[in-house]
């Protein structure tokens, strides 16, 4: 009878234990699995160009040329090519100059200039070649933003305080003038795609195009989205007869201020002679 105390106690040790084991198992089972990581991204698509000649020269018979500017886009979508969704615009921009527009009007008989505006950091020439017509690729507010275009130039008056309106007139007389006289050209379809990342884009330099160093740029778009742009630089200097006379006029100007002086005596004393009248 004595050694029953010490079984119950026995007994009940054990009832006790056994519940904390039970609420540790849930603890010792295996974790959830971790996600498995996302793809890698597709590295943004990018745009390089390079020219056919990164020097033109102008002589006297100079009547304007083509230049070639041939380009690939790097990472592209597959599928986004074979829809042909990729566009390209290139730019070739001539150096900045001031320029003055005058505007001519009838008095007394004579055309004489009443009225002149000033505009400066004018570019000299603006040539463009896309894939489509611009109204397919993008919107009027994405070519704004990147002043993309002949008429998104900024042409940014001498006086910006002066008269509004005749400030946008003058501007775009500027304008009209330049695209009458080809410094100003649009060339839609000029740009094509060779293959899925290769293109060709063909620009007319017109034949009174200025020298200085022109800006060949271009611009990629993605379902009408800009992507990114590239820049090359173009060349343009006087060659021959020309070159060496206005190297002359620069590095030695007395002299050729000399020069063109006797020549000119020399050239109207021979037209007295060979004129003259007896």
């Amino acid at each position: 009878m004595s050694l029953r105390p010490p079984l119950l106690a026995l007994l009940l040790g054990l009832a006790l234990c056994h519940p904390a084991v039970a609420q540790q198992q849930p603890a010792a089972a295996n974790p959830p699995p971790a996600p498995l990581p996302s793809a890698e991204a597709r590295p943004p698509e990018s745009i390089q160009i390079g020219l056919s000649t990164d020097r033109v020269g102008i002589t006297a018979d100079f009547s304007g040329a083509d230049l070639t500017i041939f380009g690939s886009v790097e990472n592209t979508d597959p599928q986004v090519s074979r829809q042909g969704r990729y566009d390209v615009i290139v730019v070739l921009e001539g150096p900045a100059r001031p320029v003055v527009v005058r505007r001519k009007e009838r008095f007394l008989g004579m055309w004489i200039n009443l009225e002149s505006e000033t505009f400066v950091n004018v570019p000299v020439s603006y040539s463009v070649a896309t894939t489509r017509v611009m109204q397919d690729i993008s919107d009027p507010q994405s070519y704004q933003r990147l002043a993309l275009g002949a008429g998104n130039i900024h042409i940014e008056p001498l006086d910006p305080k002066g008269n509004p309106m005749k400030i946008a007139e003058f501007r775009d007389a500027l304008r009209e003038r330049k695209e009458t006289t080809g410094l100003f050209s649009l060339n839609a379809g000029g740009v094509e795609f060779l293959s899925q990342s290769l293109f060709r884009a063909r620009l007319t330099l017109a034949p009174n195009v200025p020298v200085g160093t022109h800006k060949a740029r271009a611009f990629l778009f993605r379902n009408g989205v800009f992507i990114k742009e590239s820049s090359a630089q173009l060349a343009i200097v006087k060659s021959g007869l020309e070159q060496r006379i206005a190297r002359a006029a620069v590095n030695y100007g007395f002299l050729y201020g000399v020069f063109a002086v006797g020549l000119a005596i020399l050239t109207g004393w021979l037209g007295r002679i060979l004129f003259k009248k007896d």
